[in-house]
């Protein structure tokens, strides 16, 4: 089953902490997002493999956008 991972808020993408093919748990940092001065981190909503990242550093994302998705 696929999980898609969404940003809680709109910034700008300044680390991505995984790899396609690599293994998360459930709470593990995704990505980091800076909004207003603020680094957030993207937690992922289930263990899994990552499956895609469809978002490069310096990307600017929207609240809401898909970041990632996981096999679970």
């Amino acid at each position: 089953m696929d999980v898609k991972i969404t940003t809680e808020v709109a910034g700008r993408i300044c680390a991505i902490s995984v790899a396609v093919g690599g293994s998360v748990e459930h709470g593990d940092d995704i990505a980091i997002v800076e909004a207003m001065k603020m680094e957030i981190p993207v937690p992922s909503p289930a263990d899994g493999r990552i499956k895609s990242i469809l978002v490069t550093i310096d990307d600017v994302v929207a609240e809401g956008q898909t970041i990632a998705v996981i096999e679970a």
